[in-house]
Parts: C-alpha cells; sequence; structure tokens
C-alpha cells in the first residue's frame, strides 16, 4: 500500500506500519478527533528526550498490542529526496491502502536554527494550517510554526489536528523529531545532529486547569490511560533506534559489577545471524520464539537464565525510601529478621541499629531498661551501636540460657543443718532463707557466702518477707521480727497475735500478718506499731494480700474476706469454697482464691460476685502465681495449669511422660517460662505459651527416695531452690544457678 506523506516538499516524512496493526492504530489515532484550545500559554521549558517506542503506552487509545505490532516497523526517518512521496511498503500492508495520519505542529517563541525554519515549515502537508481551520486568510499566510514569532498576548485560538508522527530535514542538515501527542498537549520537538546528540530540546506548553501542571503520576509500563482520562501524556520521539532490552539494562550496570560471561566459548557463526533474525519479529513473534526455545532449554540452562534475569529486576526499595518510612516500614519485622535484614548492606546495618526502633522491640518483651555500654569495646569505630538492641540481643542470650545453655555447676550455700527450709527471698544479689530451726540465713547470691544469721525468735519461722535491706518474719513464738539485713540486727520485735503467725505481706512500709488465732494486724514497720487488728474469720489465717488499699485473707473457715484496714470493717465474705483455703492472689480487681476442695474461684474485689470456678485440679492447689489475666496453679497432683482468669478457660496443663512425680511445692513464671518445683526432687522448665516441657533444671540423686525441692525463688538471671528431705536422704541446702551472660 501506498499513500501520500505528511506533506511535499522538504517537510516530507515516512511512517512504516506493520501490517497487522495499522488498523487498530488508524483507529486509535484518528479518533481522537479536533479540539479548540483556549488561553494557551506558551513558554519555554528545557526536558530531557525519551529514548524508546515504549513510551506509546502512556498514550490514550495505544494498547500494548498496537505497540507490539508496530515497535519494530513504526520509524520516523527523513526522506531522501523532496520530491518522493510518503509511502508505507506494499510488502507490509499488502493492496490495503490507508492514508497516514498527520499533524499541525504549533510553536513556541524559540530561538537559534528554529528560527531559520519559520518560513519553510508552512508546507510540511497539503492542506494543513497553523491552527487547523479553514476559510481565515490570515492564517493560511502564516507558517505552521508563526506563533513562534507572536508575543503570548497577541496568539488567537488555536486547533491542533493529533495522533500523527513526522519529520523533515532542518536547513543545518539535521534532522527534526516531532513527538506524538494526544488532547490538548502542543506537539514535542527535537533537534538532532547527524550523530544523535541533543542541540536543543523545547516544549511548548499550555497552561492547566490545575496550578500544579500535569499530574506526575507514572504509568507502569504495560498499562494504558483509561478511556476518557483528562490526563494528556506526552510521549517518546518517533526514532530508528529500537526499544530499551534488557541487555541495556545489564551494560548500565556494568560499572557496580562487572557482566557475567560465558568463559572459552566460542560464538557460533550463525549466531549473529540469528540475533538479526529475532529481532526483525513482532513483539507476539519474539515472545512465541521464546516460549519454544524455553521448553527446549535444559534445566541448567534455565537456572543460568534466572541467575542473569533475577538480579536486574531487585530493588532495594528500603534504601529508596526516606529513613523515617524505612524505619517504619522495618518496625514490622520481627528481631530475629531485623538482625537479618543488618547484614544486608551497611545502610541497612545503619537502619537496623536506630535505637528507638529497638527501644519498641524491648518494650514488648517487658524490657525497661537499655544496656550500659560504657565499659563495652565499640567493634567498629565511629559506628553507633544500640543500647536497646544490645538489652535485647543479652535477654534473648539469657532466654536461651534458660532454655538450651549448658547448666553450670550451681553454688551450694550450706545452712540450717537438716531442718526444714520454710519460707526462702530473693531479692537482688541478697537471698533470706528462713528454718523451723528459728533462725534466718542472709546469703550473697554472688559468692555464695552465709552474710548475716538472724538470730531471735524462740520458735520456728514459718513466713517471711523482704524489700532491700529490710527482712520482717514470723513465727510459731507468736511474734514478728523486723530485721536489718546487712548488720543482722533485730530492729522491732511485734507482739499482738496470741498463736503461730502463718502468713503476711509487705507493701510499702505496711505490712499484714495473718495468724492462727483467726485474726490479722496491720503494722507499721518504722515505728513496729499495731495500726489495725482485723477480726472476722472463725478459724486460722492461712494466706493474705495487701495492696495498700484492701486486705484479702483466706483461712481454714472456707472463706475469703475484704477488708478495709483503716475502718477494720469486712467489706465483702465470699463463700463458695467447700475446704479450706490455702492460697490466694490479688491484683486490685480481682482475687483468686485455691482451695482444698480442688477447685480455684475467681471474685470482683468491689461486688464480691464468683465471676469463674476453675475446675480440673484433682487436690490441694499449693501455690498460684497471677500476672495479668494468667493464671499458673500448682497442685497436689502433680500438675500446673495455667488458665486466663477473664474467660476462665484452661490455657495449658503441664503434664506429659516429663510431669512432675509428686505434689508441686512451688511455682515462679516469666513471660516466657514456668518454673516448677515438686517433692519428686526435680525443678522443671516449661514454654508459658506453649505448655512443652523444655527441660530438668535440677534433679537430686535423691530423688523419688525422699529429697525434695521445697521452695523456689527466680530472678531474670538466677534460680534459687531450696533443697532437702524428711528422711535424712539429702542435706539441707539452697542451690544457686546462673543463667547470665558474659558481656566481656
Amino acid at each position: 500500500m501506498s499513500g501520500p506523506g505528511p506533506g511535499p516538499g522538504p517537510g516530507g516524512g515516512k511512517l512504516d506500519i506493520n501490517r497487522a496493526g495499522v488498523a487498530e492504530l488508524e483507529g486509535a489515532l484518528s479518533g481522537i478527533g479536533r479540539r479548540r484550545a483556549r488561553g494557551i500559554v506558551r513558554k519555554r521549558e528545557e526536558l530531557k528526550g525519551f529514548n524508546s517506542l515504549d513510551d506509546l503506552l502512556h498514550v490514550k487509545g495505544i494498547t500494548t498490542r498496537i505497540l507490539e505490532l508496530n515497535s519494530q516497523r513504526m520509524t520516523c526517518r527523513r526522506r531522501p529526496s523532496s520530491e518522493e512521496a510518503v509511502r508505507v511498503s506494499p510488502a507490509l500492508l499488502g493492496d490495503s491502502k490507508a492514508l497516514v495520519p498527520q499533524v499541525v505542529a504549533e510553536e513556541e517563541d524559540v530561538s537559534g536554527p528554529w528560527e531559520l525554519e519559520c518560513a519553510g515549515k508552512r508546507n510540511l502537508g497539503s492542506g494543513l494550517e497553523a491552527d487547523g481551520s479553514q476559510g481565515q486568510e490570515e492564517q493560511e499566510q502564516e507558517p505552521v510554526n508563526s506563533t513562534a514569532c507572536r508575543e503570548p498576548e497577541e496568539e488567537e485560538e488555536t486547533e491542533e489536528e493529533e495522533g500523527s508522527c513526522c519529520s523533515e530535514e532542518g536547513e543545518d542538515g539535521s534532522n527534526i523529531y516531532f513527538y506524538y501527542t494526544i488532547g490538548e498537549r502542543w506537539i514535542d520537538y527535537l533537534q538532532r545532529t547527524e550523530d544523535s546528540s541533543f542541540l536543543r530540546h523545547v516544549r511548548p506548553k499550555m497552561k492547566r486547569k490545575s496550578e500544579n501542571g500535569l499530574d506526575g503520576r507514572a504509568l507502569s509500563p504495560g498499562k494504558k490511560l483509561c478511556k476518557g482520562s483528562e490526563y494528556s501524556r506526552t510521549l517518546g520521539p518517533c526514532m530508528p533506534s529500537p526499544t530499551t532490552t534488557f541487555g541495556d539494562l545489564r551494560n548500565a550496570k556494568a560499572a557496580q559489577a562487572r557482566r557475567r560471561r560465558i568463559p572459552s566459548v566460542a560464538p557460533p557463526p550463525e549466531l549473529q545471524d540469528w540475533l538479526r533474525t529475532f529481532q526483525r519479529w513482532s513483539g507476539p513473534e519474539k515472545l512465541l520464539a521464546l516460549d519454544e526455545l524455553i521448553d527446549r532449554c535444559e534445566p541448567s540452562q534455565i537456572k543460568y537464565m534466572m541467575q542473569v534475569i533475577e538480579p536486574q529486576f531487585q530493588r532495594d526499595f528500603i534504601s529508596l525510601l526516606p529513613k523515617e518510612l524505612a524505619l517504619y516500614v522495618l518496625s514490622f519485622l520481627e528481631p530475629r529478621d531485623l538482625l537479618r535484614a543488618a547484614q544486608t548492606c551497611r545502610y541497612w546495618r545503619v537502619l537496623a541499629e536506630d535505637n528507638l526502633l529497638w527501644r519498641e522491640k524491648c518494650r514488648e518483651e517487658g524490657i525497661e531498661e537499655p544496656l550500659n555500654l560504657r565499659k563495652r569495646r565499640l567493634l567498629s569505630p565511629g559506628f553507633m551501636y544500640s543500647p536497646w538492641k544490645f538489652a535485647f540481643m543479652r535477654q534473648h542470650k539469657i532466654d536461651m540460657n534458660w532454655r538450651s545453655g549448658e547448666l553450670k555447676a550451681p553454688k551450694v550455700l550450706k545452712g540450717h543443718d537438716d531442718h526444714v527450709i520454710t519460707c526462702l527471698q530473693f531479692c537482688g544479689n541478697r537471698i533470706v532463707s528462713g528454718s523451723d530451726d528459728n533462725t534466718l540465713k542472709v546469703w550473697s547470691a554472688v559468692t555464695g557466702e552465709c552474710v548475716q544469721t538472724l538470730v531471735g525468735h524462740t520458735g520456728g519461722v514459718w513466713s517471711s518477707q523482704m524489700r532491700d535491706s529490710i527482712v520482717i518474719s514470723g513465727s510459731t513464738d507468736r511474734t514478728l521480727k523486723v530485721w536489718n539485713a546487712d548488720t543482722g540486727e533485730c530492729v522491732h520485735t511485734l507482739y499482738g497475735h496470741t498463736s503461730t503467725v502463718r502468713c503476711m505481706h509487705l507493701h510499702g512500709n505496711r505490712v499484714v500478718s495473718g495468724s492462727r488465732d483467726a485474726t490479722l494486724r496491720l503494722w507499721d514497720i518504722e515505728t513496729g506499731q499495731c495500726l489495725h487488728v482485723l477480726m472476722g474469720h472463725v478459724a486460722a489465717v492461712r494466706c493474705v494480700q495487701y495492696d495498700g488499699h484492701k486486705v484479702v485473707s483466706g483461712a481454714y473457715d472456707y472463706t475469703v474476706k475484704v477488708w478495709d484496714p483503716e475502718s477494720e470493717s469486712c467489706t465483702h465474705t465470699l463463700q463458695g469454697h467447700t475446704n479450706r483455703v490455702y492460697s490466694l492472689q490479688f491484683d486490685g480487681t480481682h482475687i483468686v482464691s485455691g482451695s482444698l476442695d480442688t477447685s480455684i474461684r475467681v471474685w470482683d474485689v468491689e461486688s464480691g460476685n464468683c465471676l469463674h470456678t476453675l475446675m480440673g485440679h484433682q487436690s490441694l492447689t499449693s501455690g498460684m502465681e497471677l500476672r495479668d489475666n494468667i493464671l499458673v496453679s500448682g497442685n497436689a497432683d502433680s500438675t500446673v495449669k495455667i488458665w486466663d482468669i477473664k474467660t476462665g478457660q484452661c490455657l495449658q496443663t503441664l503434664q506429659g511422660p516429663s510431669k512432675h512425680q509428686s505434689a508441686v511445692t512451688c511455682l515462679q513464671f516469666s513471660s516466657k517460662f514456668v518454673v516448677t518445683s515438686s517433692d519428686d526432687g526435680t525443678v522443671k522448665l516449661w514454654d508459658l505459651k506453649t505448655g512443652e516441657f523444655v527441660r530438668n533444671l535440677v534433679a537430686l540423686e535423691s530423688g523419688g527416695s525422699g529429697g525434695v525441692v521445697w521452695r523456689i525463688r527466680a530472678s531474670n538471671t538466677k534460680l534459687v531452690c531450696a533443697v532437702g528431705s524428711r528422711n535424712g536422704t539429702e542435706e539441707t541446702k539452697l542451690l544457686v544457678l546462673d543463667f547470665d551472660v558474659d558481656l566481656k
């Protein structure tokens, strides 16, 4: 097919179009129509040029299919002579005929070589006029780019005919390539020399409705504008250069990494012909050829292609984001993934070391203080290490020591002869043990030495509390004593109870004691005065809790009472248990009571109502601990259960092949672990969330034959166990296990 070009004379150009896509291309371009632009304001602006015909995807009406069908044959090049008419190759289009769409280019005031062409551009195409209108004599006599000689205020309303591509030879012998345009956008043009270097690139521009200009949002490759979109896109130049290839992407990164080559392989002689044949095919034909080629490749060859292709499409989006956004993205990672990300590159290492980022991770884990790094040797001079990160890492290593670290030989603290250790306190590096030998001993958890022996009681010590260097003890001699643990001095002896002081609870400078005389007393430990006496139980008081405002007590009369100590009145008597109450927990809102009747009850302290009855144990609940809504209970049936007191559900039962073989005597739990002791002579570690058995921390050789672990107390890094026996098979002593990490 042949047809007229854009116009006779030196402004002629040639547009070659693939036969299969010419109808779609004509429909997309000619259907756009003519529009009238009003209030045009042009200004001069220097822009970068486009590199490929792929930019046609930004045109409304130009689809990926049209581009694929025409990308290799749609070119814009100078005619060999001014007399030649613009023709489309008959070999490509057959016998059908179609006119090449044309466009009128209006230009703004430009200087340089363009001024020499002002008079010569009038005849770019026959019948084409500067404003696209007919019957106006003044405009017919004007050159196409006559607006270049006008002042902006003298511009008249103009029209443009859209959708075509043309080129011409300038008076200096260079090629002029016009850009496609669409909508109410003016043609962009580019003047090139013979070696294709840029001389000038001017983009006339009309005033938009939006004062901010064209919407800056870019379309992704392969997408087109929605039909009717008001956003007009400027297109790439119609140039003979091919589209950007994958090889261009690989070569662009040559400065960063040397391109991989197949070593010791000479290229076959047919390779270049084969590549040229491939290059001449259309987009769909190339895809078909690649599909067939992949089917004929061996797996090792496919693997090689993946190794070559995948790195070219990897983007370090974290480095491209502002630091604040990058840190926000990283904040969603788990600490383990943050540590892995820090190994990616130096910039990621800097981000992953952010102190505030690790502070939040620490708070999620319940770590309240950063690690002091003043004594730590910095591995990289000038690099800012995060104290919060080191605090997190230290805690992680401590947790791993608990879970799977080597169990070092414990410190053995021998004392109290063969007597029973009845109570145990552990705070900081100070351990206080009470025994039925009438004494208490103060130990150093670091050295294992007995620092003080507190002598003064005339009966066995059965209860104790400690805060800093103050120790309070209760005895069968019916008294309480206040001790200075540093000096071993007895500061006060508190008289008033008429029977054994069986339990107590310290809060601030006040301690509440419960006795077998069925009364409770509130004491000031600084003055030694008895402030209040609470009477109402009709049997021995076995357990007590005090939060500074309310006193809660459990007794052998099967009841739990809530007291207002200031008025010495009982606000609630909680009835429901059918046997003795042995254990209590109180968080200020909920009361949890454990009884010999095998049940555990959850009460509301304000209303006195029983919220839940926790059933599942088979015997006496001897010990409990409550944190937030999680309750852990130990029972004489050898099991430990984990409860949610808000729902009343049993979350886990710590049992199985590795469960205790006798009554659970004591327990402690943290955010990750539960530590339990038993009459079977073992101390076991369990996972709080899963209920799985982790390992034995202590296993007495005399376990099962009389060896007992009576009490345990744990801190973040240490575990203290009070062990002995009732038949002389195990010596009474304290075992101190250390799980701390060395930061040297």
